[in-house]
């Protein structure tokens, strides 16, 4: 017996101490994984001994592993924090241009809109132009200082039924209520103005009405007929066309804008409009932002109007044990893991996200303090093998 088994184990438990204690000061850390000692026996290498006569010269920690379990889900309701429901990693790109991976999705936005960590690493993903449709790879951007700009209406929606019996419009009788038989609906000219029109329905016979629109420069109504089962027959095709909406001194081009009407009817029962729409919008200044389960950057507006402003993307890799633990909540690519493969969220085995939520440290603090404690009590056993060993060496010395 040698006072090298029970070094060893000291420093072995001293190790193990050491991780069990990280462990636990990062219990509230996000997206922590908790870490595992991992310990091999030593022998020595003695040459031409028979099976089962090797001595053990004491312990080493071989590794320390960290358990990539999934860690439980937490609703902030903080539209920038984003969990992992899954494998795989948020990639962000370091402010010395590294690329690492993390799992804590506490974003934020700097100056210039772009979605960051804590220490300023930018978020990366699929950048989506707004216009093309164009996709490319970079850091993730909300553009907080920028609208979105007004658009022209030229197509709309009309879905009404008017009353089969309603009065006919004569001398004789009063015209039939513009105010029973009437809408009104904003459309938009080029630069975003909305403006006001007003739709009304005259019946002219059996079966028979005028569609009038103010504003309207023609001024000219729209006849409609119906069948005895109250399906519009005409116009054919089913479409009524309003030109020249403009207002009142405006310097816009005037609006012309084709309405589908396939959804008109003429029934026994009371004037109702069930769908009026139109695809224009006024300018809008962003109002709020979301990240969708399936990464997708959403970009609200004061008018209503979304857009897809990127998509956050996930890495994984073949070793995940390979990885390089960095500070900060880091890993970091080496040949170990292997090159990082790039997917879509929920796509084949990648997690899926879940915005306004972060995902819980993997630490568990009554397994931790179990394992501190028999990790202490290993301590103490090995200084205990320590101190006989110097008894016994004391009563080697002392012999006469």
């Amino acid at each position: 017996m040698s006072f090298q088994q029970g070094l060893s184990g000291l420093n072995a438990s001293s190790r193990n101490l050491d991780v069990i204690g990280h462990n636990i000061a990062n219990a509230n850390t996000t997206g922590m994984k908790a870490s595992r000692a991992e310990f091999s026996e030593l022998y020595a290498g003695n040459i031409g001994t028979s099976g089962g006569t090797a001595a053990g010269i004491g312990v080493a920690v071989s590794t320390v592993s960290q358990q990539f379990s999934q860690g439980n889900i937490t609703t902030t309701g903080n539209s920038l924090d984003v969990s992992i429901n899954g494998s795989g990693f948020f990639t962000v790109a370091q402010p010395n241009g590294d690329l690492a991976y993390t799992r804590a999705g506490n974003f934020k936005l700097d100056a210039a809109g772009n979605i960051i960590t804590n220490d300023g690493a930018k978020l990366q993903g699929d950048i989506i132009d707004p216009v093309t449709g164009a996709i490319s790879k970079g850091a993730l951007t909300v553009p907080t200082g920028k609208g979105v700009a007004g658009k022209e209406t030229t197509t709309g929606k009309l879905e009404l039924n008017l009353d089969t019996r309603a009065p006919v419009a004569s001398a004789q009788v009063p015209p039939t209520p513009t105010t029973t038989y009437g809408t009104s609906l904003n459309v938009y000219d080029k630069q975003g103005t909305a403006i006001p029109v007003n739709l009304y329905f005259v019946k002219t016979g059996p079966n028979a009405w005028n569609a009038y629109t103010k504003p309207d420069a023609s001024d000219t109504p729209t006849a409609l007929t119906f069948d005895t089962s109250g399906k519009l027959l005409t116009p054919s095709p089913a479409t009524m066309t309003l030109t020249g909406l403009q207002n009142a001194g405006s310097t816009s081009d005037p609006v012309t804008v084709a309405f589908d009407l396939s959804g008109m009817t003429q029934n026994a029962s009371s004037f109702a409009v069930s769908d009026l729409t139109q695809n224009g919008y006024a300018p809008g200044q962003l109002t709020g932002m979301s990240i969708e389960n399936d990464g997708t950057l959403t970009t609200r507006y004061s008018n209503g109007q979304t857009q897809s402003a990127g998509r956050v993307t996930l890495s994984n890799f073949r070793n995940v044990q390979g990885l390089e633990v960095s500070n900060g909540g880091y890993w970091k690519q080496t040949a170990a893991s292997g090159a990082p493969i790039t997917s879509n969220p929920g796509s084949g085995s990648f997690g899926q996200l879940r915005s306004g939520a972060l995902e819980d440290s993997t630490v568990d603090l009554t397994g931790e303090l179990v394992n501190m404690m028999t990790a202490q009590r290993a301590y103490q056993a090995n200084a205990q093998t320590i101190k006989t060993q110097d008894q016994v060496m004391s009563t080697l010395v002392n012999l006469r």
